[in-house]
Formats: structure tokens, C-alpha cells, sequence
């Protein structure tokens, strides 16, 4: 009866874990039959009856088989008997169940949950043989903590519905989009440096010998590409495959503006030296949580155009295994699988295709081209005017927002109505209803602003829609529609839309560079701003 019990709960328990990965993933088709499920599961364990009315039927023939089991011994009515109670039992499992169940969201629903499951039900079921071998004595015990174990069960049950509530109108964006790896990330590099075990924003650094060739030390050996996926533009790579060839790998995320510049050159490499026995892997490694979605990847992978293989790396595997800190960074690795040179940021490429065709010729297959890969970029990937930048990167989220100048400050996860204020350089403001989060702020009503007060040729913003649906927005700069000087995603009279979650160019002054007045209005509530970046 007890394996009968544990085997059920933990098939059961297992539609309840893959219903709320469906949840988590709220634009999948099942989004609405996986809240239902959802729902269901927390009116039983809210509502007891209700649990008891679902599961009737087999009860009633749990009971004919146990009335049977008194005439004559067998395992299988046992078995089925425990079978109805592991009906019974499944929605009322307690928090550990809803620890399990998180992290079958958050990982997504797997053999590796249904083990977990089957475990923790093995474990229970244990503790059930131990009360009825022992007697009564130890049930009597037990039986005390049922009024409260009824409290907790029913708590959970309201918590189940309320965040199906949340996720049926599209709450949960802004929990969401405050999970991203990206700001433990930070805090851990922040305390290395503290610590001094960080790695500053460098190069391993070259030399060149008596015969004009870089000195490239071994700086150690590429480690495993275990647990990088979903892949792009490829079939999984492992070590072994690659043995015998040169490696560059090209850590990127897509709303990154120095990736994105930086992205016609290892494209460029790419083209030009894979007949040598090049390979690239960009590694994508997610900064705002947003990122962390393989289908936004796979977007922005066929709008850059990159055609080398690209692997997903959300749980910073590869990042954490070789110590990197930044986007971009590139790791060039030899035919015998050493790490020769690494190089963090967009300059330096000209030394970096050196170290390939260097790495290359060593291996036994020197470019017979002489020349250098052809780069060409437009839009926001074209290169930045560096010596006209005097405003830095910018973030909108208060846990690393700076200069911010609207009166009474940003308010910390609470809808607050914000006004104008003069602008200083690089002094920036919001207007109107917003909500500001760790990572972004969010648009409660039409009509809200951002305004910013820049010296740079180029203007970028992150951008996101919170409610899916697209949001209009009107730029202007100096009060002015922007006409000769709007980015590649905006129109010349300041309009455009807000469709995806990505980098936007909104500004490309074609003219002298000086200080700018730049606005943004946003003619439909629920736009999410993340970044500002210049170019």
C-alpha cells in the first residue's frame, strides 16, 4: 500500500511541477490549461471537500479493496488502496512540495523532479510504515500537529491561487524580471574585488619575440562546455571535438551594446578563418532576466545574423569556470585545448585576429590570405565615436541608478508619481506614474517620460513591453523632433514602437556633438526601461 502511495504522488506531484513550468513560461500555448491546473491544486488544499469529492471514486474503491484485503491477502488491492491515498495525499504534501515545485519552475519539469518527488514521498511513506509498526503511541503523538499541518496546507493553497491570479494578469513580469543572475553577479564581483581575487578589465597580455611573433602563454585549459545550452547554429560541442582546432569563445548578451559592436568582428573572424579550423562559440550569458529566454536569444541571433554556433548560458557555467566579470570577453584557445590569451571589452581586435592566425599557424594551418577579415557594421553596431562620449552608461533600476534628479528621488518598488527637474549633464528624470524595480522601471499610464540630459553621438536605450502588447513612444531632442538625427529605430518626426525586449537606437546625431536635452514619451502604459548606453 505505502509503495502503491509514494509511486502516485509522485506522478501526481509530477503534472502539478510541469504545470507550473508551463506557468513560468507564460506566452507557451499551455499558459491557460497550466492555471487551471494550478487553480486546481490550491482549491484542494485550500478546501479539503473539494479534495475529497475530485478523488471519490477511487476512494470508494480503496475501500471496497480494503473490505476485500480482511477475506483474503493481496498486493494488488494493497496497492491500489495506496494508490487512492496518494491521490489523496498530493495536494496536501506541505511546503516541501512547494519547494519542489519551484524549482521545477524556475529549471523547468524534468526526470530530476520526478525523482525528488518519488523520494520525498519514499520518505514520508517511511515515516507512515515507522507509525504503524511502532503503534499507537507514536500516532498519538503525531496526531497533534494535524491542526496545524491543516493551517499551513490552507495558507499554501491561498498563496497557489493568489500567484495564479498574479500570472493570469501578467504581475509576475515584474517579480520576473527582478531574478536575474546578473545582480548576484555583481555583488560576488564587487566583494572579489573587495577581496582582491577579481580580474580587472584587461588582457592577458602579449609581447612579441625576436622573430615578430606574440609570446602567448598558457593561462590554462578550456573547461568542460558541460551545461551550456539549448545550442544555436549547431549540434552541442564538447572538448573532444573541438581537439585539434582553435577555439574562440565570445561571451555576449544581446542588449549589450559592446557585444553588439563587437559582434561584425567575430562574425567577420568567423567567416574568414572556420575553413582554417576556426571555431567561435558565442557564450550567452543573460544580464537582465529577460535575456535568460531562449526564444529572445534566437530572435536576436537571426537579427544580428550571426551564423556561428551559439550556446545558452544561463546558470553562468562556463562565466563562473574561467573567472569572467564582463561583456564582452573573448578566451582564445589553441589546437591542444590551452587558454593562449583572453581579452574583456570591444577594442583590441586588431591584436585579437592576430592571435588567431598566430594560433592557426601553430596548429598547422596558416591563413594563406595575408589580409585582415573585412568588418562592416551599421546602426547600432557600428563603432562608437569615443572621443565624443562624456556620458556614461546609465541604469534605471534603483539598485544601480545614479544622478537621478526628478524631486523626492526614485521610490524602491512602489508606484510613485514622478515630475520634471533641470537638467545638468547627464542628470536624467521620469514624468509621471512609474514603478521602480531593482533592474528597471515600469510605465503605469500613458503619457509617462524619460528624460536625459547626454553629450554623445549615439543613444541607445534597453527597452521591454511588460503587458506583450507593443508600446508607442515619441523622442525628442531639444525639444524637437529628432529628423536628421534619429536612430536606426526611430522614424525622423521621433515616433516609433516599443515591440520586443532589446536595445533600441534612438538617437544618431549627424552633425557637431554638444550637449543634448533627450526625451522620451510613451504614448501607452506598461513599457519596461532598463539601460541607457552611448555611442
Amino acid at each position: 500500500m505505502l509503495a502503491g502511495m509514494a509511486a502516485t504522488f509522485a506522478v501526481v506531484s509530477t503534472l502539478a511541477a510541469v504545470g507550473g513550468g508551463w506557468a513560468v513560461r507564460a506566452n507557451d500555448a499551455g499558459r491557460w490549461a497550466a492555471l487551471v491546473l494550478l487553480a486546481l491544486f490550491g482549491i484542494a488544499l485550500v478546501f479539503p471537500g473539494v479534495s475529497d469529492r475530485m478523488t471519490r471514486p477511487l476512494v470508494a474503491l480503496g475501500s471496497r479493496l480494503s473490505e476485500r484485503e480482511g477475506k483474503q491477502d493481496s498486493i494488488w488491492s494493497s496497492a491500489v488502496l495506496g494508490i487512492a491515498t496518494g491521490l489523496l495525499w498530493a495536494p496536501c504534501a506541505g511546503p516541501v512540495l512547494g519547494l519542489i515545485f519551484t524549482g521545477a519552475a524556475l529549471q523547468g519539469a524534468s526526470i530530476n523532479t520526478t525523482l525528488l518527488l518519488l523520494a520525498y514521498a519514499l520518505g514520508a511513506a517511511t515515516s507512515l510504515a515507522l507509525a504503524l509498526l511502532v503503534g499507537g503511541k507514536v500516532f498519538a503523538r503525531m496526531k497533534k500537529s494535524l491542526g496545524v499541518s491543516e493551517r499551513i496546507r490552507q495558507v499554501l493553497g491561498i498563496l497557489v491561487l493568489i500567484g495564479v491570479g498574479a500570472i493570469a494578469f501578467g504581475l509576475d513580469t515584474r517579480v520576473l524580471s527582478r531574478l536575474s543572475g546578473a545582480q548576484t553577479a555583481n555583488f560576488e564581483n564587487s566583494l572579489a574585488s573587495k577581496l582582491g581575487i577579481a580580474r580587472p578589465m584587461a588582457d592577458s597580455g602579449t609581447r612579441t619575440n625576436a622573430m615578430g611573433q606574440l609570446v602567448l602563454a598558457s593561462q590554462g585549459d578550456l573547461p568542460p562546455l558541460d551545461g551550456l545550452g539549448p545550442w544555436f547554429n549547431s549540434a552541442p560541442l564538447n572538448l573532444q571535438q573541438l581537439r585539434g582546432k582553435v577555439v574562440l569563445i565570445d561571451f555576449w548578451t544581446y542588449s549589450c551594446i559592446n557585444c553588439l559592436r563587437t559582434i561584425p568582428h567575430v562574425e567577420a573572424w568567423w567567416e574568414k578563418y572556420q575553413s582554417d579550423g576556426l571555431v567561435v562559440i558565442g557564450v550567452h550569458a543573460p544580464e537582465f532576466a529577460f535575456e535568460r529566454d531562449p526564444a529572445n536569444v534566437e530572435r536576436a541571433i537571426k537579427q544580428l545574423r550571426i551564423t556561428y554556433p551559439v550556446a545558452i548560458d544561463n546558470r553562468y557555467v562556463l562565466w563562473s569556470a574561467l573567472k569572467n566579470s564582463y561583456w564582452p570577453a573573448h578566451y582564445f584557445v589553441d589546437a591542444q585545448g590551452r587558454i593562449r590569451y583572453y581579452h574583456h571589452g570591444e577594442s583590441g581586435t586588431d591584436v585579437s585576429e592576430r592571435v588567431i592566425r598566430q594560433l592557426l599557424a601553430e596548429a598547422g594551418h596558416a591563413p594563406r590570405d595575408m589580409s585582415l577579415a573585412n568588418t562592416s557594421a551599421t546602426g547600432a553596431q557600428a563603432a562608437a565615436a569615443w572621443s565624443q562620449i562624456r556620458s556614461p552608461e546609465t541604469y534605471i533600476g534603483y539598485a544601480r541608478a545614479d544622478r537621478f534628479a526628478s524631486p523626492g528621488g526614485l521610490a524602491k518598488d512602489k508606484a510613485k508619481g514622478y515630475g520634471p527637474a533641470p537638467l545638468k549633464l547627464n542628470d536624467w528624470t521620469l514624468e509621471g506614474q512609474w514603478l521602480d524595480s531593482r533592474q528597471s522601471a515600469r510605465s503605469l499610464n500613458s503619457g509617462t517620460k524619460i528624460s536625459y540630459r547626454i553629450h554623445a553621438r549615439d543613444l541607445h536605450l534597453v527597452l521591454g513591453s511588460s503587458t506583450g502588447k507593443p508600446v508607442r513612444f515619441k523622442v525628442t531632442v531639444d525639444g524637437a523632433a529628432p529628423v536628421r538625427d534619429a536612430g536606426v529605430d526611430v522614424a525622423p518626426d521621433g515616433s516609433g514602437v516599443v515591440k520586443e525586449q532589446r536595445l533600441y537606437q534612438l538617437v544618431r546625431q549627424k552633425g557637431p556633438v554638444d550637449d543634448r536635452t533627450f526625451s522620451i514619451e510613451f504614448l501607452d502604459p506598461g513599457v519596461e526601461a532598463f539601460a541607457f548606453t552611448f555611442g
